[in-house]
């Protein structure tokens, strides 16, 4: 019994150090590295991390905090797709806020759920551990960019197409520019990261 509670302590310990790591990440120029053509953001790296280290729950609630963090960023400095991601901009009414709740936080929370179970098939069937992390990490970053810009383009269509100042046809086009653009060097980003720490950690959350 008491081993039982010391695990949910350092369970909830850990979820809360890597959730402040989030929001760290989430509120300065940590939260994106800049590539050679365009900033890639890290603030879902901590989240597959979490989601390798301590399970599914843990990654939704990792992701939760990413999307909360997004959520109040896009509300409180605006950007051209705020809209988008916060419920209190949203110029499409009462639907728009819960199309926005679902790009800024539903999203992000699939991450982490998608990551922990991800982690738990590879370790059942035994798949070479640095096979597994960069995959888990390559299809986690991908959940993220896809999820969210599938989202927009479902969603959010026309009102993307307007805030672009492009025709509606040439959404879709945008949409999977964006995906290959920015998606894949931030999938690419977070294999080298995810990686090593995840390695270094695993003496610790044996």
């Amino acid at each position: 019994m008491i081993v039982h509670e010391k695990k949910d302590i350092r369970w909830t310990v850990s979820v809360s150090l890597i959730a402040a790591i989030i929001i760290l990440l989430a509120n300065t120029p940590l939260g994106m590295i800049q590539l050679p053509i365009i900033k890639a953001t890290t603030v879902h790296i901590p989240v597959i991390i979490g989601a390798i280290l301590l399970g599914p729950l843990a990654g939704a609630i990792l992701g939760f905090t990413f999307g909360f963090c997004s959520l109040v960023s896009n509300t409180l400095s605006p950007t051209l797709l705020s809209f988008a991601f916060s419920p209190f901009l949203s110029t499409s009414g009462f639907s728009g806020v819960f199309r926005a709740l679902w790009i800024s936080i539903g999203c992000r929370v699939f991450i982490g759920i998608i990551c922990g179970w991800l982690w738990i098939a590879f370790k059942k069937v035994n798949i070479n551990k640095y096979i597994s992390l960069a995959t888990t990490a390559f299809i986690g970053s991908m959940v993220n960019t896809i999820f969210v810009m599938g989202s927009i383009y479902i969603l959010f269509a026309g009102q993307y197409a307007q805030a672009k100042q492009v025709a509606l046809s040439s959404v879709f086009d945008l949409i999977m520019a964006t995906v290959a653009v920015s998606g894949i060097p931030e999938a690419i980003a977070a294999i080298i990261i995810v990686i090593p720490i995840t390695k270094a950690l695993f003496k610790v959350y044996k």
